[in-house]
């Protein structure tokens, strides 16, 4: 029983996980070609004919890194503002009493249920020139002109704090939710404030659900193509609406999985760097 405990989600995780990226792997190192399939053999005549000539080029030209150091701004100052609005909420609720903590997590999740291009499209309602926002603003005389709120930079962190901001929430709640209240009382009655006891008690005992939090929004906003193409446009690339151009308009799938493995490397740093932070006994 056990060997196959084993065997099946290593097999699952091989089929599913590894043999996909060893396949984008293997044509990242290809030449684009115009034909079916559209990126030259790897192996002809027995010769090996790979190259690394595509990651060359993202990392030359400054199209991508552009695109790079925008997802790395972006998803960064999202994680950053969806970390410190997350821990608000999430000891708040964590501090309620047991009847509301239910109904208070249930208003968090309730954004779910609604498709995500629905949400983003609102967003749009919201923010455009002559959105509901600068329509109030004016109509309330606080401006004259209307602020540039859509088609920038500040729409894509915003929108990315909103969207990810659940998976802040719900990890950090649940590491505060297992903190005994005395813990931070007594620190309190040895003298500490009420602020120096969150944050050498509280705050350390929940580093676990915060380093959670933060991979949880970081990784998926770092590949994030609806939010910034929708409400960033073209002045903000990101490197998921890079790779979708580059697979779908431009029909380089060599260059675009070269960029895949390459956002997937830089994905992967944090949750190895979470990991050996784990192993040296780390809070995490």
């Amino acid at each position: 029983m056990r060997p196959l405990s084993i065997l099946l989600p290593a097999g699952w995780a091989a089929l599913f996980v590894a043999m996909p990226l060893l396949l984008v792997a293997a044509i990242s190192l290809s030449q684009s070609r115009l034909g079916q399939p559209p990126f030259t053999p790897l192996f002809e005549a027995g010769r090996f004919m790979g190259s690394l000539e595509n990651y060359s080029l993202l990392l030359s030209d400054p199209l991508y890194m552009d695109a790079l150091l925008n997802s790395l701004l972006y998803a960064g100052t999202g994680t950053l503002l969806a970390l410190a609005i997350g821990l608000c909420i999430a000891r708040a609720v964590a501090h309620a009493g047991p009847r509301w903590q239910l109904p208070l997590l249930a208003l968090i999740i309730v954004p779910f249920w609604i498709s995500f291009l629905i949400r983003i499209y609102a967003w749009i309602l919201l923010l455009k020139p002559e959105g509901l926002i600068n329509g109030a603003l004016i109509g309330l005389g606080l401006i004259d002109t209307p602020l540039p709120l859509f088609n920038n930079g500040f729409a894509v962190v915003l929108g990315i704090t909103y969207a990810y901001l659940p998976f802040m929430i719900l990890p950090i709640h649940a590491a505060l939710q297992d903190q005994p209240p005395a813990l931070a009382e007594a620190a309190i009655d040895l003298g500490a404030s009420p602020a120096k006891a969150f944050w050498l008690v509280t705050l350390p005992l929940a580093w676990p659900g915060i380093a959670a939090g933060c991979l949880l929004v970081f990784i998926p906003a770092m590949g994030e193509f609806i939010i910034p193409d929708l409400l960033g446009g073209s002045a903000t690339p990101m490197l998921g609406q890079t790779l979708w151009n580059e697979f779908f308009l431009n029909r380089d799938w060599p260059l675009a999985c070269a960029l895949a493995v390459l956002l997937g490397l830089l994905l992967l740093l944090p949750a190895l760097l979470l990991q050996r932070g784990r192993a040296r006994g780390a809070p995490a």
